[in-house]
């Protein structure tokens, strides 16, 4: 169906997409024969047509008072689909350099980020919510740190900073914005140490649940778009699906929190936040599992938008292998585990993704981004996807355990040739750009776009340059 939209009002122009040259493609021949053989032409063929079926809509302008033989430029500005990281490192990383150099670069790759709310360093006291910045929580606090050699992770509000300041950041630079997570599945990891987890406690726990939820709500109301309403409890055995469920366990289901927790949860959120505010489930049981889990759910009356979906290769040997040639986030297995989540019927979220680049060489960051332009081709093609979320964009920014070569940029925010895939991809390949010669002064345009926002700029008989905007979805 095509869109019809009338270019007949000037509407404000927001932003400016500055063309640059082309990034540079990942070098093929870091991969093996064998893993281009399951990367195949046909493959690649498959995933350009769902693009072109799913990722682009038919558009038709008309304009009046053009000037005729001059240009008539169409200009994507904004992608429909949302591009993301974590944005757990924010101010953090040792020096107001660097700091600037990441907030520099974030939005212009980014728009949307994951916003970090883990409840034992957002609450490390009871009611003492970490929404404001703390005096030593600066550039020059944490270039010390890095200065004498200590462990960032011994410090609290490592990888969870201040969150006001990040939504402020995001509101200026136009991002869609993601909470993560209100309550915690399968783990006791992520709550506070003051909060009480013995069973004969269940009561005062629900309370405190309840109380989290509202607090949130309250604070941010309908700013943060999207929030994952609780993270990971389909993998945990006390998920009735598991195969490991016992039924006379006392806990309840669907995790290790009070019972029931991730039904009472979205009961509580589905009344408390605003009814534009996206409620997500998230997970890396991506199997049947998960999806009982979420059936279950819903016909119990939660309502339940969206389905995060995780992808780690947290082992550098594991993206060593995938060069080679190994079967390890085949396109066969990718599009199996897709179609098994979206049975939900819900849009669905590649809500956390690592990929390592192996020892961290030359031939190991190529390797990392070609395993990235891959993955993200085949994510971006599916019909059902909606957003895609890189973890840790910065080498050794990661959790304990997780790798240190998992970055776009290196510590110093050197860009690596995964940044260079994503641009390459996100806004060169999947952005469309058209220039076209007028040649009447009332003339319309037919053409078939990347799905987003668009800036139209022709030249009217007076000379003038008169510009407009649409969207095509």
């Amino acid at each position: 169906m095509k869109k019809f939209i009338a270019a007949l009002f000037i509407i404000p122009l927001l932003s400016i997409l500055v063309a640059a040259e082309m990034p540079p493609l990942p070098n093929p021949d870091a991969m093996s024969k064998e893993y281009w053989d399951i990367w195949n032409n046909e493959v690649q063929t498959k995933i350009d047509e769902r693009i072109e079926q799913h990722r682009k809509a038919n558009a038709t302008i008309f304009l009046i008072d053009v000037k005729p033989g001059t240009d008539i430029k169409i200009e994507q500005i904004s992608h429909e689909f949302l591009f993301g990281a974590n944005m757990f490192n924010f101010g953090q990383l040792g020096s107001k350099e660097l700091d600037d150099k990441y907030k520099a670069v974030y939005h212009t790759l980014f728009n949307t980020a994951a916003i970090p709310f883990y409840w034992k360093k957002f609450e490390r006291e009871p009611g003492n919510l970490h929404y404001k910045l703390t005096d030593d929580d600066n550039p020059e606090f944490w270039a010390k740190i890095f200065a004498e050699g200590k462990n960032p992770h011994t410090e609290w509000y490592w990888r969870r900073p201040a969150t006001d300041q990040m939504v402020e950041y995001c509101e200026k630079h136009g991002i869609y914005m993601h909470g993560h997570p209100i309550i915690w599945g399968n783990t006791h990891w992520h709550h506070p140490d003051w909060l009480p987890m013995k069973e004969e406690n269940v009561a005062e726990q629900e309370k405190l649940f309840e109380k989290r939820i509202r607090e949130l709500a309250a604070h941010y109301g309908g700013r943060i778009h999207r929030w994952d309403i609780v993270n990971e409890s389909a993998s945990c055995p006390l998920n009735p699906h598991h195969p490991k469920y016992d039924e006379n366990n006392p806990r309840g289901k669907y995790g290790m929190m009070p019972r029931d927790h991730t039904f009472k949860a979205f009961k509580i959120t589905n009344e408390v936040f605003p009814p534009n505010v996206v409620q997500s489930i998230n997970d890396y049981q991506n199997d049947q599992l998960y999806v009982d889990q979420i059936g279950d759910l819903q016909i119990r009356g939660c309502r339940i938008d969206m389905a995060g979906l995780q992808m780690h290769l947290f082992n550098p040997k594991q993206c060593a292998d995938i060069a080679k040639g190994a079967q390890i986030q085949t396109p066969a297995y990718v599009y199996n585990m897709l179609r098994t989540v979206e049975k939900t019927g819900l849009p669905l979220h590649l809500s956390e993704i690592t990929i390592t680049a192996p020892n961290d060489g030359t031939e190991g960051r190529e390797i990392q981004a070609n395993i990235a332009r891959n993955l993200y081709r085949q994510w971006f093609s599916w019909p059902s996807m909606h957003a895609i979320t890189w973890w840790n964009i910065v080498d050794g920014c990661g959790a304990p355990g997780e790798p240190t070569t998992s970055g776009l940029f290196t510590r110093k925010m050197e860009p690596k040739p995964s940044y260079f895939a994503l641009e390459r991809l996100i806004h060169h390949e999947w952005k469309t750009n058209i220039v076209k010669k007028a040649d009447k002064e009332k003339m319309s345009i037919s053409f078939r776009g990347f799905k987003g926002k668009y800036k139209i700029n022709w030249t009217d008989n007076a000379g003038n340059v008169q510009s407009s905007e649409i969207v095509v979805q």
